[in-house]
């Protein structure tokens, strides 16, 4: 079914009648178990590629309660909406296309507090209880219900009054208590750490029902003095409608399903995790974290409590749309640097979302990869955790592991082609770095898997397709018995090696 998609759009509602009509949300009407259950069968159902959100309607203790899990997914459609698009586009053209928008900002419009779709209900004091919400636990070893996983976290830094939005795991602590670990060098941290200095609890909302634009915007690291809410509004097409909360003072998306706020007070700290993370370990062990003390919780009228499973790729929620506003950032940044031939950018979903940063690049001059693997692994898109930054040449695209890991056996030399940066910025969530203690310092591999500059005039060609002869084939495609649309090339005999301009020739299309 056609499914138009128009700028301004703003909260989960709209994006999810969109998706429903495109088929892309399997609605769940049996009884399912929030304690392990729901999570079990969104692992399920997410280890298959494209595979669809989950909407739970039917949830055991929660009468009339309903979670969307697998909300974007591995699914390019689900994901071209979230970012106001039309799907059709995948891997580097995506990722082209969202680095675009992400260059435009647009502040949020603030709307009065009555006209907000989150303040049909409003409770505060004694009525405050979280738990009604079907919080999950998602795995065995979990501390406990994590209310929060795609969320978004708004703070507010007491010194500039920037607002910053981030997505971190809140677990439930009482009715009124809810905690949420944040990993050192993040905002959310930074902030807090600000208003204890001052000797004021950090005031602190959270997001439990949110628009997938505005979760993608808070999982991606933007600069620390610009607020996710105008990167919101520049990929949108409209600014974000929010509204001053009388209780904070922080600004509130006015369509979000459910915000719970309250303040953070120093030395008040619960046991909070372990908890199932996007590396697939249980990544942090048990440890202390601060808790909000929640004085108003707002929802809209039947709410939806989205929910983000943190696992092993593909089935965790979060790593497609992660790869590609991870490296829509880090792309960005490389322009702004003025960095040249930039031919695409790519963060493997395989590799945990964000351990792996490729870039693809046209050589230029001498020191040219050298210069891309050092400043994508440290600018402020690409600096958090990554592990492996991996350069290839403009005949490799960078979305395809096949094609980066024979660049890296036939071009890198390892005695010469490897350089670590030790002393990065890292995350307790890492489980190969023990003990725990050390994990917010890293380190990085940069690889360079180019042709070697100095020799690339006389670089062993590599084997490439006459592409007359591709042409002429893809014409005969289902002539010879084939379904579907025959495999693209970008790369041909006739191209001149050094520029490789040709993006791809459409099997069959006139010479």
């Amino acid at each position: 079914m056609d499914v138009k998609v128009k700028t301004g759009m703003d909260g989960l509602g709209p994006w999810l009648e969109r998706a429903d009509a495109m088929g892309e949300i399997k609605r769940i009407t049996a009884e399912v178990d929030p304690d392990l259950e729901m999570s079990t069968i969104a692992y399920m159902v997410g280890r298959e590629i494209g595979s669809p959100a989950l909407l739970f309607e039917n949830i055991k203790g929660h009468p009339g309660q309903r979670a969307l899990f697998n909300m974007m997914g591995s699914s390019y459609n689900r994901i071209s909406l979230a970012i106001r698009e039309e799907p059709g586009k995948q891997g580097i053209e995506f990722v082209e296309l969202l680095k675009e928008k992400m260059k435009r900002r647009l502040p949020p419009a603030i709307v009065d507090a009555k006209d907000a779709l989150v303040n049909q209900n409003i409770e505060t004091g004694d009525d405050v209880d979280i738990t009604k919400f079907p919080a999950p636990k998602m795995w065995p070893r979990d501390g406990g219900r994590y209310i929060g996983t795609a969320d978004a976290l708004i703070t507010k830094d007491p010194l500039s009054g920037r607002i910053n939005l981030g997505t971190y795991r809140n677990m439930i602590k009482s009715r009124n208590e809810v905690g949420y670990y944040v990993s050192p060098g993040k905002d959310a941290l930074l902030d807090r750490e600000r208003w204890w200095q001052q000797g004021k609890p950090a005031p602190v909302a959270a997001v439990y029902g949110l628009d997938p634009l505005l979760f993608t915007v808070a999982a991606t690291s933007v600069p620390k003095d610009v607020s996710e809410y105008d990167f919101f509004g520049g990929i949108n097409g409209a600014p974000i409608e929010v509204f001053e909360s009388d209780v904070t003072g922080l600004l509130l998306p006015a369509n979000a399903e459910i915000i719970v706020e309250g303040y953070a007070h120093p030395n008040k700290e619960f046991t909070e995790g372990p908890f199932g993370e996007f590396t697939g370990y249980y990544a942090r062990p048990e440890d202390s974290a601060p808790y909000i003390e929640i004085s108003t919780v707002r929802y809209k009228d039947d709410p939806i409590l989205t929910c983000a499973l943190m696992a092993d790729w593909p089935a965790n929620e979060c790593g497609l749309f992660w790869a590609m506003t991870r490296a829509a950032k880090i792309w960005e940044d490389l322009d702004s640097l003025g960095v040249p031939g930039i031919r695409g950018v790519w963060s493997p979903p395989e590799a945990a979302g964000w351990g792996m940063t490729v870039v693809s690049i046209e050589q230029r001059f001498p020191g040219h990869a050298a210069q891309v693997m050092a400043l994508a692994a440290q600018c402020v898109g690409g600096a958090y955790f990554s592990k492996y930054i991996v350069v290839v040449d403009h005949d490799v695209d960078p979305t395809q592991l096949s094609e980066v890991v024979w660049a890296m056996v036939t071009r890198s030399r390892p005695s010469q082609s490897i350089d670590i940066l030790r002393e990065t910025w890292s995350t307790y969530l890492d489980p190969s770095l023990n003990p725990p203690e050390i994990r917010p310092w890293g380190s990085k591999c940069l690889i360079n898997a180019c042709m070697e500059f100095r020799y690339i005039k006389e670089f062993s060609p590599r084997t490439k397709l006459s592409k007359p002869v591709y042409q002429r084939v893809g014409e005969r495609w289902g002539q010879l018995g084939f379904k579907g649309e025959p495999p693209k090339v970008k790369v041909f005999e006739e191209d001149e090696p050094s520029l490789a301009e040709e993006d791809g020739v459409e099997p069959g299309a006139p010479m």
